[in-house]
């Protein structure tokens, strides 16, 4: 149970740095173009890794880890930024907010585990929580934004439990270096193609640069690929929604937004998402510890 607890509390690091994104963005990077942000997030901290770590992908790994980058980064943030700008922000956040009730049944069709009523009433109520944060009484839909949402959350949902299957034989610093890397690298088309010249970075520019991808990349994936090796997907997933509420914490704090009972009603709803989802790990660790207590 405390080690759980403590997997538990490590792991949130990451969505709580991620929900500062929003703030160091619009603050210190309000001239740059969001992919390539993202590119500049990703692969200089993976490269800034690999020349510590000094070690690369071997035989499978290479395929694998492009294909952990592509879901974890590339595509993720892709669809992420297609869905921001197509959909209001909270429109966009509660589409992303699903992606802990998809893992449920791609860890259920890939790594063989269980769906639990828990799990799913989890996902749900973190769901609710978000929507209550961020999604305004009269938000639009478009339709090629919804399909960037959830393509967004599935491809998310898929790196998150790949991840969890795929267990390389190095380091976490050294699977978080060659993801970042990976992610990286495959944003750099997408960057050149479809973004404009990337104007000449201030001291603001590059505080917030450093930040988003010492903090926000390399720190934080390193918190957030340890969790996923250790809690079952469906339960780690659900810290994810940290990120919007810590979000909405910020500017609350620091941009003098407003915070109204709903908001403060969703907040507590992540944070009972959450609960629930520490009960699921702890009743697969405890019948876990029953079966092996059980072999001869």
């Amino acid at each position: 149970m405390k080690t759980l607890s403590s997997d538990l509390l490590l792991t949130a690091i990451a969505p709580v740095i991620w929900g500062s994104t929003y703030i160091v963005t619009t603050e210190f990077l309000p001239n740059f173009s969001p992919l390539t942000v993202a590119m500049l997030r990703a692969l200089p901290a993976g490269l800034l890794l690999l020349l510590i770590v000094r070690q690369i992908p071997t035989g499978i790994w290479w395929l694998r880890i492009f294909i952990l980058g592509a879901l974890n980064f590339s595509i993720f943030w892709c669809m992420l930024f297609i869905s921001a700008y197509r959909l209001p922000g909270g429109v966009a956040a509660t589409l992303g907010a699903i992606q802990p009730l998809i893992v449920v049944f791609i860890a259920a069709a890939l790594l063989g585990s269980t769906v639990r009523f828990i799990s799913v009433l989890a996902a749900v109520v973190g769901l609710a929580g978000v929507a209550l944060l961020v999604l305004a009484p009269n938000a639009a839909l478009d339709s090629i934004g919804v399909v960037a949402g959830l393509a967004g959350a599935v491809s998310m949902a898929f790196g998150t439990v790949l991840t969890r299957k795929w267990q390389p034989p190095v380091s976490l610093l050294t699977f978080t270096a060659w993801q970042l890397t990976a992610g990286g690298t495959l944003l750099i088309p997408a960057a050149l193609l479809f973004e404009p010249t990337m104007p000449i970075p201030t001291e603001a520019n590059l505080f917030g640069l450093v930040w988003l991808g010492l903090i926000g990349a390399a720190l934080s994936y390193v918190f957030w690929f340890r969790g996923i090796s250790r809690i079952e997907p469906a339960v780690v997933s659900l810290l994810g929604f940290l990120s919007p509420a810590t979000a909405v914490l910020l500017g609350w704090l620091f941009l003098n937004q407003s915070l109204t009972p709903l908001q403060i009603v969703g907040v507590v709803l992540v944070i009972g998402s959450i609960w629930l989802g520490q009960r699921t790990g702890r009743v697969s660790r405890e019948n876990g510890s029953v079966a092996a207590s059980a072999r001869p």
